[in-house]
């Protein structure tokens, strides 16, 4: 209150009065395109768009914690077992940005841009697809084949290499089962808990790195594209 030179009456009184002006503009932010129309509040652009920004935005600790999840009476009980949850050390820009790449490759949106508002549906014929991956680890000889040429290819390159030598088999057999899974729904749901126990809590477990991942994944999926079966 010194640094605003004002009474604690005077700063109540304004802060009151700021109340009032965004109940009466609330209404307003409903149909944001009217409240560049309006005359009764003198708003520059610049605030009307940081107003609406702000007003429509998620809280992100908050979206965290239901993402997933159906609100119900039982939901608070929920949110208190969140943290038990193999995914709560992941933030909600974590998950956007994952749903983010699904609709930008995965969905019918993805593979037929003339196809309109069609972001919200995995496409099944790729599903379909990826169960065609199974004879990775079904076959044995294809299986050794695709670990030859996948510790060829990391060898000297990475301070994790014995360890991914050793759990090759392991992590291609969940990686492989995962997609062969998604054709159905239930699996689609799972994807993300898959996801962190079948491949990330292991590659954890050994202490790779990020670049290790990508390296990893990098040349597993190269190696996979010159077997004869797949070319």
């Amino acid at each position: 209150m010194d640094e605003c030179e004002a009474s604690e009456e005077v700063l109540y009184s304004d802060t009151m009065d700021q109340y009032r002006t965004f109940q009466m503009c609330e209404r307003l932010l409903h149909h944001p395109a009217k409240l560049a129309n309006q005359l009764l509040f003198q708003i520059p652009p610049d605030r009307q768009a940081m107003l609406i920004e702000r007003y429509y935005a998620f809280d992100d600790l908050f979206v965290r914690e239901v993402l997933g999840k159906k609100l119900s009476k039982g939901t608070k009980k929920d949110l208190d077992d969140t943290g038990k949850k193999k995914l709560q050390y992941l933030s909600f820009q974590d998950f956007a940005f994952c749903a983010g790449q699904l609709i930008n490759h995965w969905t019918l949106g993805a593979v037929d841009n003339l196809m309109e508002d069609m972001d919200v549906d995995l496409d099944k014929e790729f599903l379909q697809d990826l169960k065609d991956l199974k004879i990775l680890i079904t076959d044995k000889d294809l299986l050794d084949q695709h670990k030859s040429l996948v510790c060829t290819a990391l060898r000297g390159k990475t301070s994790a290499f014995n360890e991914m030598e050793a759990n090759f088999k392991n992590l291609s057999r969940g990686l492989v089962n995962i997609a062969a899974k998604l054709i159905n729904a239930k699996d689609v749901r799972d994807f993300f808990i898959d996801l962190v126990e079948k491949f990330i809590e292991p590659c954890r477990s050994d202490k790779w790195t990020s670049t290790d991942v990508n390296l990893y994944l990098t040349h597993y999926t190269n190696s996979a594209h010159i077997l004869d079966t797949f070319k």
